[in-house]
């Protein structure tokens, strides 16, 4: 019985350590764009997390650095071309750059497609207006900050300030609307 105490007492240890840890891993959420949305978190300034240069090439063959945007309002968002709400998202995105991309806003796709072609066929079909860094081994959202986003699930979308820090993420598809709170209030006026 002894034993036994023991070893659940050694258990219930571990598995409060693991969550002290787990705690420790990722960024504190320290506002929400919208009262009742789980799915977005956004980042006080002074309090976001830095983002690696991601790097790469886009599904045209173009060079791509995520710090040639330094200065602009930047949306990373991760799709794939069989992913169903990608697919759903994709005309908010054009919107998305469309309407803030005279302000200084740039969307930055990053596509999780196998296949180059897979990527190429679905940039055309939506007629987007921007480039997407292929990356179908992930090793671009490896280089994100951990706990920012669960990689594993999409779409996401990661809003990176002018000064190239995470302001928002969102898990799920995006729309204008639920992004024009964090964007207005990141781009000139």
């Amino acid at each position: 019985m002894t034993t036994m105490m023991t070893t659940r007492r050694a258990y219930t240890a571990v598995a409060a350590a693991c969550v002290i840890l787990a705690g420790c891993s990722s960024p504190e959420a320290v506002s929400d764009a919208g009262p009742g949305d789980p799915l977005t978190r956004t980042f006080k300034e002074g309090r976001r997390p830095a983002v690696a240069d991601l790097t790469g090439t886009s599904l045209d063959g173009d060079a791509i650095r995520l710090s040639d945007y330094r200065g602009k309002v930047v949306l990373i968002n991760a799709w794939a071309s069989w992913c169903g709400p990608c697919r759903a998202e994709a005309p908010e995105l054009k919107l998305i750059q469309e309407t803030w991309g005279d302000r200084g806003l740039r969307v930055l796709g990053l596509d999780n497609d196998s296949r180059r072609s897979a990527g190429l066929a679905f940039q055309k079909d939506h007629h987007l207006g921007y480039p997407s860094l292929h990356d179908p081994s992930g090793k671009q959202a490896l280089r994100l900050p951990r706990g920012l986003v669960n990689t594993q699930v999409m779409p996401y979308t990661i809003v990176i300030d002018p000064a190239g820090k995470v302001a928002a993420t969102r898990m799920g598809a995006v729309t204008r609307n639920q992004l024009a709170k964090i964007v207005e209030a990141l781009l000139p006026t």
